[in-house]
């Protein structure tokens, strides 16, 4: 319905021109421009763009992993356990760092799914709880897909559930989190952690999960796909420099291009995950990790680098960006410089950059207005094209996280 004009009256003629009117009439005028720019951020995310299905509204999975009650109540060791939910990386770090070899390895066998994702405990020994949790969850999946009780949807589902966890319980594979809650997280390590003297984190946008962590298809569209991209690149430049690279999926993140993906929700429930890991990673001497932060990931990484401090953050990579939920790259408090990406073919540049009403992320990243070192990307096609082999932008990403900033294009 379009807007009318009251009609004058003898009083509204009566009354005399000041400022107030037309201060009133800007403000007015200022609440339709944001209820407009409100509307183009929501109609374009609704519509989706590249084909893309609007998304369901998730619901964040947050705090600690299920088995949190028991191993609150164990005092085998005859004191209490750093609280999940309460403990600091930090506290946790120093808990385990006075325990013996068998005491943790006891702990790890008894409360796989707690040590998994206790941020600040042991590495290799995180690695060897989430073995366990996978294995226990596997025989869970099993069960349930052979109860006849159970629709065929749920037994179909609890059969591919089993698979994607033997695929990422096979050899070699170093699953640093996981957590079945949901639609699932995980994380994973590429590279000797314990040793690095550069690393990285990946942190993904829409529609990551357990289910689609990796994939053939658009495989360096997934967060191991991109993080074992990065880390071959890292090898190859500096073959004698040991670099670890993380895929953290460890947030729920929204599914298609929905509410959730035009507002901040799920994302600061992620950056509380993500700024733990950090401080996690900082309490075992691991050293601050480079970001890199893709798609809806960037909202995550807006809201997170601000609260972990610049001892825990590294360099911060934007890219396929819709915002950063910040107007200007200082705002990050990043320990390094923030870098921003995006290729003339990726769809995300037809997004709105308006945060109003809460819907939108803001400036966008590559805008100078914003202030971060722009990155070529002249050679990733789409919105997932950026660590394909081959490209400028993972070439200009891995001199990044090796501190060659000078080579960066």
């Amino acid at each position: 319905m379009p807007l009318r004009t009251p009609p004058r009256t003898a009083a509204t003629a009566a009354t005399p021109r000041s400022s107030t009117p037309r201060t009133g009439a800007r403000s007015g005028a200022r609440r339709r421009r944001r209820g407009w720019a409100a509307l183009a951020v929501a109609a374009t995310l609704v519509a989706g763009t590249g084909g893309w299905a609007a998304g369901s509204e998730q619901t964040a999975v947050t705090g600690p992993a299920p088995g949190a009650a028991a191993w609150r109540a164990d005092h085998t060791l005859g004191r209490p356990l750093p609280d999940p939910a309460t403990a600091s990386p930090a506290a946790v770090a120093r808990f385990f760092a006075g325990l013996t070899g068998a005491e943790r390895n006891r702990l790890a066998d008894r409360h796989p799914m707690t040590v998994g994702t206790l941020d600040g405990a042991p590495v290799e020994l995180r690695y060897r709880a989430n073995a366990r949790a996978l294995r226990a969850e596997r025989i869970r999946q099993h069960a349930l897909a052979d109860d006849p009780a159970r629709t065929a949807e749920d037994r179909a589902q609890a059969r591919a559930l089993a698979g994607r966890y033997t695929e990422l319980l096979a050899p070699g594979r170093q699953i640093l989190f996981f957590d079945p809650r949901g639609r699932g997280q995980v994380a994973e390590v590429y590279g000797d952690l314990g040793a690095a003297r550069h690393t990285a984190v990946v942190v993904p946008g829409s529609d990551i999960d357990a289910g689609t962590f990796d994939r053939e298809r658009d495989r360096y569209g997934t967060p191991t796909g991109m993080a074992a991209s990065l880390r071959a690149r890292l090898t190859a430049e500096a073959p004698a420099v040991p670099t670890a690279v993380i895929a953290w999926a460890g947030y729920t993140t929204p599914v298609g291009l929905g509410p959730d993906a035009a507002t901040g929700r799920l994302a600061e429930a992620g950056a509380g995950r993500l700024a733990r890991l950090l401080a996690g990673l900082a309490a075992t001497g691991a050293p601050a990790p480079a970001l890199l932060c893709h798609s809806y990931g960037s909202v995550v990484c807006g809201l997170t680098a601000p609260r972990a401090g610049r001892a825990a953050v590294g360099d911060v990579i934007l890219f396929g960006s819709p915002g950063a939920r910040t107007e200007r790259a200082a705002d990050l408090h990043a320990g390094g410089r923030v870098w921003a990406a995006r290729d003339a073919s990726d769809w995300i540049g037809r997004i709105p950059n308006v945060e109003v009403l809460g819907l939108g992320h803001g400036t966008d990243p590559t805008d100078p207005a914003f202030g971060a070192r722009r990155v070529a990307a002249d050679r990733a096609e789409g919105h997932t094209g950026y660590l394909v082999p081959g490209t400028d932008s993972l070439a200009g990403f891995a001199d990044i996280v090796l501190g060659r900033y000078a080579d960066v294009r």
